[in-house]
């Protein structure tokens, strides 16, 4: 069944062998194997493979999780992807696909008719750039120096002047449904409400298809050729695809699918604006070239690049628009604990012409010449505020603050504040302070963190497992959470269920803890049950510690059903975002699963 299809790649995973092949391990138990952590420098092994139970743990980091979870970090790559790179390691064929309704078939079927339909415009738009209307486009391409391999490369395309030919070339294979959602073409409404003929929305454009970062197309941005439409009217530049059930501009980076062995490989990303500058980058030898829809930059964008490297490299146009883009960009990544530079082209080219009008190997000094973010907010806030009067240093400061603020480490924090202060002739006591006010006053904001306090669930289940090994209650209780370690995650217990579900019963109880703090939610918990009061009821009867741990559990799974109904519509809407209609497909059989078990419960 496709909705059992990751447990069913769990279940017949060698944990051991999967992870063996990343790190070196050794056996040290009867089903333990160690090895040194690969998510941070250690010098003793921590890294514990557990093979009965599936599960990675490291005792230094505290990492920890299934064998998805440790391809995810290792490969950084989704789920869907992990539990995809897990089955062709085990030999395991992926599933057919099923669906539980009609409804789900037909929506499946749109995303699939999607995918295809964005694929057949591509060559559509491919072919037409070959015609003799798109002489113009053809021409304007070569004077901007792009070359036959770079349109092969990019998928480059034309659409025509016509409103109709793209239509009729596509009705004939995808349904009415798909095209209208589809983006690629407009309609007007009729009187009666309803949607009249389509027609299509690019025209006389200069196509660059936008791909998901398994390389197909899911959306275009067409590039106008000339200023003004047949009737005289000035036309956009250049015009976007709107959002569609494939397409989110704020979750997708133009080039990454091609960019992002390269920026792994490289460990940094250069981001720039526009798509001509990212093609002509690309297109001269630097391949860890990614582009932003115009200045649009979103937190979602950041955690993708994220998964490939911290360091990133920004080239932004030196006009308005670009400062300000740059500026956002900075407080994203910087939040993100990326390390920044800047990079200001000479003469206020973008990088499309820098490259075309003093070659790659200027424009590579200047990567390598691109400066900390640091000094380039320093000088901005000099060039915005030259003079140095009291009045423009308080703007100065002003303009900085925020950036200060953002850096996640102390010293960073006051290094930037010590550099600005010489820099701008502040006196770095006054800045430093303001500094030190401006991040208690963020801290108070903040809600106070404190140790959470174990629930009455987890007391239940922590003075069941403490039982002797031959008591039932004992069983139970370390039968279902040994083998759900996912209902735990994250709670206040979530140690000491691992250490007591997975071995026996200690002698002194106590002796589970691993540190002060897990000792004392422990003695709290078994403390909790040594009173008078009447155990609760259950049906009009006393409950009995059987009973008690019974309902302690369906509030466990009730706790991480709703977690991995979290995680899974997440992950359809990455799914989605990608194009990937099979992985999708089967998130959302395993989501309806999971509604149908919490309703059971």
């Amino acid at each position: 069944m496709a909705d059992d299809f990751a447990q069913t790649v769990k279940q017949q995973a060698d944990i051991v062998r999967i992870i063996g092949d990343y790190v070196k391990l050794k056996k040290s138990g009867a089903q333990n194997f160690s090895g040194l952590c690969p998510f941070h420098k250690e010098k003793s092994p921590s890294f514990s493979v557990n093979a009965t139970h599936n599960y990675f743990y490291c005792f230094g980091c505290h990492e920890k999780g299934d064998v998805f979870t440790f391809v995810m970090k290792m490969e950084s790559i989704s789920f869907p992807e992990s539990v995809r790179t897990v089955a062709t390691k085990c030999g395991i064929p992926l599933p057919k696909r099923e669906f539980n309704s009609p409804e789900e078939a037909r929506e499946a079927g749109i995303r699939r008719q999607l995918m295809d339909l964005h694929e057949g415009a591509t060559q559509y738009f491919e072919g037409m750039l070959k015609s003799p209307e798109a002489a113009r486009a053809r021409e304007y391409l070569t004077g901007r120096g792009v070359t036959p391999e770079t349109i092969k490369t990019f998928r480059i395309g034309y659409a025509p002047e016509s409103f109709n030919d793209m239509r009729e070339r596509l009705q004939p294979h995808f349904s009415e449904d798909a095209l209208r959602q589809s983006g690629l073409f407009s309609a007007k409404e009729e009187a009666d409400g309803r949607q009249g003929q389509m027609y299509a929305k690019f025209r006389r454009r200069i196509m660059f298809p936008i791909m998901n970062e398994a390389g197909k197309p899911i959306a275009f941005t067409g590039r106008a050729i000339e200023e003004n439409d047949e009737k005289g009217r000035p036309v956009a530049k250049y015009f976007n695809s709107p959002e569609t059930p494939l397409y989110t501009k704020g979750q997708v980076l133009f080039n990454l699918d091609k960019a992002k062995s390269a920026i792994k490989t490289n460990d940094f990303v250069l981001l720039v604006e526009g798509q001509m500058d990212c093609i002509s980058v690309y297109m001269a030898g630097v391949h860890s070239v990614v582009a932003t829809s115009g200045t649009a930059f979103t937190e979602m964008q950041v955690r993708q690049l994220a998964r490939f490297t911290h360091r990133a490299v920004l080239n932004f146009d030196p006009d308005n628009a670009g400062r300000a883009a740059a500026e956002k960009s900075i407080a994203l990544l910087t939040e993100e604990d990326f390390e920044v530079k800047i990079v200001t082209l000479e003469g206020g080219l973008d990088p499309d012409r820098y490259v075309k009008e003093r070659g790659i190997q200027a424009y590579l000094a200047a990567l390598r010449g691109a400066v900390r973010y640091a000094d380039y907010l320093i000088e901005r806030a000099r060039q915005e505020f030259p003079a140095r009067t009291a009045e423009s240093n308080v703007k100065a400061m002003n303009y900085l603050l925020p950036h200060i603020r953002r850096m996640p480490n102390a010293l960073q924090r006051n290094s930037f504040a010590l550099d600005a202060a010489q820099k701008l002739g502040i006196d770095s006591g006054i800045l430093l302070q303001e500094v030190k006010q401006a991040a208690a006053g963020r801290v108070a904001s903040l809600p106070a963190r404190r140790a959470e306090p174990v629930s009455e669930t987890e007391a239940i289940l922590l003075r069941a497992l403490v039982l002797p090994d031959s008591d039932p209650t004992r069983a139970l209780a370390a039968e279902r959470l040994s083998n759900n370690p996912s209902w735990y995650e994250g709670m206040a217990a979530a140690s000491l269920f691992e250490s007591l579900a997975n071995g026996p019963a200690p002698d002194n109880p106590l002796d589970a803890a691993v540190d002060a703090e897990t000792r004392q939610i422990l003695a709290r918990a078994l403390g909790r049950g040594s009173g008078d009061d009447a155990p609760p009821s259950l049906g009009g009867r006393v409950q009995t510690p059987v009973d008690q741990v019974r309902e302690a559990l369906v509030n466990l799974e009730t706790r991480g059903l709703q977690r991995r109904q979290r995680e899974l519509r997440t992950m359809l809407a990455e799914a989605d975002r990608r194009g990937d209609t099979e992985m999708s497909n089967r998130l959302q059989v395993e989501l309806v699963q999971i509604m149908r078990r919490m309703r059971e419960l």
